[in-house]
């Protein structure tokens, strides 16, 4: 049933957000914002991989080599792209998502509770440091490992099993991304907001599941921070 609530959260808070003009406007603000930093980084990946591939390995001169020299290339470029994806997916979030993830988190609690519960104050590079270094830990370092898990995956005998439980774990850890921002806002310790994603495994799982869905995952995962704020709002009312 948990999985099942993650992925009814999720729609939830997607339809919610295609009803409020403002959280509309900064849902589809964060997908322009990664969508063009993933096309870009990926674009330039792709047009130098020519020249990336002949650091590694110059293009042999015998007929079967040759082939295999392509058929590496393509390789390579497919990894390169997968990393640039990632890696615009990571300065985005940092540098500029996170303050539309909090934002629109911040809106949904106020449409549920008619205010924000303890609030962070300060300056506007106070919140941004603030928000930084709560970025960090809850995002940047678990994709850094299920990406790393996926790459690793890719040359062992069981690159199936290994690929599927790091893309569990991508899910899992974009899930616990945005179920963390009312807990982290509010200045929850740290093992405290961990011990809450290990008592909800069931639940990020299937909120993130939507993420693994090619293409539309970008779209899910620009709204996900108003299903996941809806979650742990009425699962607070509810206790």
């Amino acid at each position: 049933m948990g999985v099942v609530l993650g992925i009814r959260y999720n729609i939830k808070g997607l339809v919610l957000a295609l009803k409020t003009p403002k959280l509309l406007m900064l849902g589809l603000i964060r997908f322009f914002v990664v969508l063009v930093l993933s096309v870009f980084l990926s674009g330039l990946v792709l047009y130098w991989h020519s020249e990336i591939l002949a650091l590694i390995w110059q293009m042999p001169e015998s007929g079967w080599m040759v082939y295999l020299w392509y058929g590496v290339s393509w390789i390579l470029s497919l990894v390169l792209a997968v990393l640039a994806m990632v890696v615009a997916y990571l300065l985005a979030q940092i540098f500029f998502c996170v303050f539309i993830m909090d934002y629109m988190s911040r809106i949904t609690e106020r449409m549920v509770l008619g205010h924000e519960v303890a609030p962070v104050h300060g300056s506007l590079f106070t919140v941004f440091i603030y928000l930084i270094r709560q970025e960090i830990p809850r995002a940047v370092i678990p994709v850094i490992i299920s990406t790393g898990l996926m790459l690793f995956g890719l040359f062992t005998p069981l690159s199936l099993v290994v690929l599927c439980l790091s893309s569990v774990a991508a899910a899992l850890f974009l899930a616990w991304d945005n179920t963390d921002l009312v807990p982290a806002r509010r200045m929850l310790p740290f093992k405290d907001r961990v011990a809450f994603l290990r008592q909800n495994i069931l639940f990020h799982i299937g909120f993130g599941l939507l993420f693994l869905i090619p293409w539309v995952n970008i779209f899910f995962l620009s709204f996900a921070p108003v299903g996941a704020t809806l979650y742990v709002i009425e699962r607070e009312r509810s206790s």
